[in-house]
């Protein structure tokens, strides 16, 4: 956590963003966890996910994807599409989207031709580098120039990083901790434990519409606040109902909730139970 006695605001810290490639997940073939857990991994941290995208692959698609990424400004990983079959497209995109050559990074030589050591004794065999197989896998170190490794605990074969844009394989087992290790070295002064607060109140017989005006009075009076309605039909405890609530850092959640409920003290409405989550 952030070791400072003053946590960097909120509006302080860098957005973060998540890219998942492959047309696995849009077809259905394979369910998507990356998002819930990079989720899990920011909030441990005291960080949110600002957005995420899903893209097949189409390099097409994928560029345009990661030149948003390298133009924001905000911390984004890319998970999937950095091997080396020929539906494989992430690491010749992001040298298009960057306007860079493909190198191979030496380090990331290093690491795969380790691994593949490694493989062979394991197999009984002699490793021999000139074999095509083992040249066409160097072709999964070929990264844009300028790039950085993020190193795979999984089978060393490393991912890459160009600024705040990080990339990632497709297999949750090597990509979760390489996405820990991006944000444990690159990122921990923007840790906090408490860094963000959701404060909410179900809410009974009231429309959005009719909510709306003072929503918008709550994120003017309180700036960095967030003001939400989720509203349901069908929900199987409370029915009809909108959950009505604000989230931020927790002193100005505090301020903006009591807001909130003189605001709605008018309506004369009835309430559920308060919700709070961090």
């Amino acid at each position: 956590m952030n070791p400072s006695n003053c946590p960097i605001p909120t509006e302080a810290r860098p957005h973060f963003g998540l890219i998942i490639i492959g047309d696995e997940i849009l077809s259905g073939k394979r369910a998507d966890k990356h998002l819930p857990k990079v989720i899990e991994l920011l909030k441990a941290r005291g960080l949110s996910l600002a957005y995420a995208d899903y893209v097949g692959d189409e390099p097409a698609r994928i560029t345009a994807a990661l030149k948003r990424a390298f133009a924001s400004g905000d911390v984004v990983f890319s998970t999937g599409g950095i091997g080396a079959t020929p539906d494989d497209h992430t690491r010749q995109c992001a040298a298009q989207a960057l306007g860079r050559e493909l190198h191979l990074h030496p380090q990331a030589k290093t690491l795969i031709e380790q691994r593949m050591q490694d493989v062979a004794l394991e197999q009984g065999k002699v490793y021999d580098p000139s074999q095509a197989d083992n040249l066409h896998r160097l072709n999964m170190g070929v990264f844009p120039q300028g790039a950085e490794i993020i190193p795979n605990p999984y089978n060393k074969i490393p991912g890459f990083s160009v600024g705040r844009v990080h990339f990632v394989p497709g297999f949750p087992v090597m990509a979760w901790p390489m996405i820990e290790w991006v944000l444990d070295t690159h990122y921990r002064e923007f840790f906090t434990s408490q860094a963000w607060l959701e404060h909410s109140l179900i809410v009974f017989g009231a429309m959005e519409a009719t909510l709306t005006p003072l929503m918008q009075t709550l994120e003017h009076t309180h700036p960095g606040v967030k003001v939400f309605s989720l509203p349901s039909v069908d929900h199987p405890e409370y029915g009809r109902h909108i959950e009505l609530g604000v989230k931020g850092a927790p002193h100005a959640v505090a301020a903006a909730f009591a807001d909130m409920l003189a605001g709605l003290a008018p309506f004369q409405l009835k309430y559920g139970p308060e919700l709070v989550r961090n």
